[in-house]
């Protein structure tokens, strides 16, 4: 009972949660999927902005080696965003049983976990970049714009995985409406900077990775001092409190690994398909990176269909609603298939 009326008290402070255990499954998919997809597409915008001002204000050749970065930055997206839905599901089905001091713990976990792997993938990233793209046969030209950009991706690469998991807790809980706020503030920044420093300081391909790790960096501060002040809620995080325990760390990775894994193995197709466009020179890339930015839409609605089915399912899961997790299930798929055949035609 302690638990509960801590969960209540949480509730009422932090009104972005939401109880995905209770009313409509196909309201509480809609409502929860729409900030997702918008903040998916606001996202997307901003990347798009970069292929915009590094074509139009520096060249080809630097559009290409940012392109030429693009699979290996949605390999390790993909990774951060397996091991978030670890922590989507531990922590959801344990905030829908109204396991207060689980959550706590699970929230803690989580992002140390992400601050310990930001810290690794940092620092192999780094050294591994001119071997990674050489590896891809990126075209002579635009191999050291790629590497520049490249590096200094990584070096953000805590404040990256610090937003992923951190969006992941707040997702879990049942809060859709943050972690847009954040992403559209990101995305304001990315762009104001790119203009900025491409245009106006002429920084080229340097110009638009720091923008793009100066974005990462105020999502992660965001996010951070959100969770933080949701004062009396089970999911509040508190700084001096992370810990791995290991219950909690083991659960994550038992679901987040596997869900990694599965990225790594699509994206790694992609490198292999990036490493035969890039023998083609830099035209080639040049029009695959324009192309890849309209095919990423139709998976980032995927993506946010995917993000709700997590957090009910998690949550209804916890709660021991097995029938109204099913159902669940159904609109979900139901509502994928409707999007998947109206995007597909309005692209064709």
């Amino acid at each position: 009972m302690e638990g509960s009326d801590h969960m209540a008290k949480g509730l009422a402070r932090f009104m972005g949660a939401q109880d995905m255990t209770v009313g409509s499954p196909v309201k509480k998919l809609i409502q929860f999927s729409i900030p997702l997809l918008i903040g998916n597409l606001a996202q997307q915008l901003y990347n798009t902005v970069d292929t915009v001002v590094v074509g139009r204000f520096v060249g080809k050749t630097a559009l290409a080696a940012v392109g030429s970065t693009g699979v290996i930055v949605n390999l390790t997206v993909g990774i951060f965003t397996g091991l978030a839905a670890g922590a989507v599901v531990v922590i959801a089905q344990r905030y829908g049983a109204r396991m207060g001091e689980d959550v706590h713990k699970s929230v803690h976990t989580a992002m140390l976990l992400s601050i310990l792997m930001g810290a690794f993938f940092m620092i192999v990233g780094f050294l591994l970049t001119p071997w990674a793209l050489r590896a891809m046969n990126t075209t002579e030209d635009a191999l050291p714009g790629a590497i520049l950009y490249l590096r200094v991706y990584f070096l953000g690469m805590i404040p990256n995985l610090v937003y992923n998991m951190g969006t992941a807790v707040l997702r879990a809980v049942g809060d859709s409406r943050r972690p847009l706020y954040f992403l559209m503030a990101a995305s304001l920044c990315n762009i104001v900077l790119d203009l900025l420093l491409v245009v106006v300081f002429h920084l080229g391909v340097l110009g638009v990775a720091i923008a793009t790790v100066a974005s990462q960096l105020l999502s992660a501060v965001l996010v951070v001092l959100s969770l933080t002040r949701a004062e009396g809620a089970s999911f509040q995080l508190f700084p001096r409190s992370l810990t791995i325990h290991p219950q909690p760390s083991q659960a994550i990775l038992r679901v987040g690994v596997p869900t990694a894994l599965q990225s790594v193995m699509y994206n790694a197709s992609n490198i292999v398909i990036q490493a035969s466009i890039n023998s083609f020179g830099t035209d080639a890339v040049a029009a695959w990176t324009a192309y890849g930015k309209m095919d990423v839409i139709f998976w980032m609605t995927i993506t946010a269909m995917a993000q709700s089915i997590t957090t009910f399912a998690g949550q209804n899961y916890g709660a021991g609603e097995y029938e109204r997790l099913k159902k669940g299930v159904r609109v979900s798929v139901a509502m994928t298939a409707c999007f998947t055949v109206l995007l597909s035609t309005a692209f064709f």
